[in-house]
């Protein structure tokens, strides 16, 4: 899953060496190959917290990725996660606002309701009641060793965790099992995320059922997403401010490039290492226009950074116009995004009831 927006599953170890990276990446590639001849094989578990607008980086590192699965024929299931954003926060907000945005936003991307489920985490109770279970799965210290839990600790400076956080990576993983979910998309960073979510249905199957596979291990599907730097140099965030969201205007996409962070030279190269604000500008008018950066600044020259952010807002503002139309037109209608949403609901409870269902019997829990 996502960032602000936090992966779908998480870890109870740091990050994955070189050498676990290597298989990873070795069977992701071979999964690609396994989608491409059946796609009917996979169901993929994703989302997102709603806790702020969407942005051209979720778009280029979660959206598109998860509407090209979804077109190459695999089942995909997008978790609301809003439960989620009580875990670091004291007040939800306008919740329910930001819950329907992002419905708008899968859609505007082109995720197709008729085939993909789009729940809320809240609204599925079998799915919270197997925390317990899981949670019966895991130590406090490996807890506390997640990578998630303990940048969160950093970042609270001595406030103390609350349970919910702690226990945020057993959430992350009934997010993944109850729908039996066996890829879930990460970036190299998340690897050890799905690590987490396949020791826990390990464990059950173990503990609990005997060895029988009630819960398989989900792999990880890598995704090579760029990561986009935002309009002050910094990772783009929606806690920052500095983000191109997808539901900005156009004018107010000009206003935010032209403000964007570059550098003393006048002629534009691409050079992620030395000159990174810059490579970054140019590599989001390649994402936008299909081009290459390095060609992109050579078409450049030495026109400056004004016509390099001229390019960068032409360019995004051409590749989202039809998503923003989009997007305009179903924030006008918010009963048919709740219609979306409830039927997206009433399925994810008709999956998790029947898991629940299945857990309570190998835990001989049917009374």
């Amino acid at each position: 899953m996502s960032t602000s927006s936090r992966p779908a599953s998480t870890t109870t170890s740091g990050a994955a060496p070189a050498e676990s990276f290597a298989a990873a990446a070795a069977r992701s590639a071979a999964l690609e190959d396994q989608i491409t001849t059946d796609p009917s094989r996979f169901r993929v578990l994703t989302g997102d917290r709603p806790t702020g607008a969407l942005h051209l980086g979720h778009y280029f590192g979660t959206l598109a990725n998860r509407v090209r699965l979804q077109h190459a024929g695999v089942e995909v299931l997008l978790v609301i996660a809003d439960y989620q954003v009580i875990t670091d926060r004291d007040s939800v907000g306008n919740l329910s606002g930001a819950v329907l945005e992002l419905v708008a936003d899968y859609l505007a991307a082109g995720i197709d309701p008729a085939t993909a489920t789009i729940f809320a985490h809240s609204a599925v109770p079998a799915l919270n009641q197997l925390m317990l279970p899981f949670l019966s799965l895991v130590t406090d210290a490996e807890l506390r060793r997640n990578p998630t839990v303990k940048a969160e600790a950093d970042a609270a400076s001595g406030r103390a965790l609350s349970g919910l956080l702690l226990t945020y990576p057993v959430h992350q993983a009934a997010d993944i099992l109850f729908c039996h979910a066996n890829l879930v998309p990460v970036g190299r960073d998340q690897l050890p995320h799905v690590e987490a979510t396949r020791s826990i249905a390990r464990r059950f199957n173990d503990r609990y059922a005997a060895g029988a596979s009630v819960f398989p291990e989900p792999d990880a599907l890598l995704t090579s997403a760029p990561v986009l730097l935002g309009t002050d140099g910094a990772k783009m965030s929606k806690s920052r401010g500095n983000a191109i969201e997808l539901c900005a205007t156009e004018d107010g996409t000009a206003r935010l490039v032209r403000r964007a962070k570059t550098d003393a030279e006048r002629t534009i190269t691409y050079d992620p290492e030395h000159r990174p604000a810059v490579a970054n500008l140019l590599l989001i008018a390649a994402l936008c226009t299909g081009g290459d950066p390095s060609q992109i600044a050579d078409f450049l020259g030495d026109a400056g950074a004004g016509a390099l952010k001229a390019l960068v807002t032409e360019s995004v503002n051409e590749h989202l116009r039809p998503l923003r139309q989009r997007r305009a037109e179903l924030v006008a209608d918010p009963s048919y995004l709740l219609d979306v949403l409830r039927a997206g609901n009433a399925r994810a409870i008709e999956v998790a009831d029947s898991t629940l269902e299945c857990v309570r019997h190998v835990m001989d829990m049917t009374y």
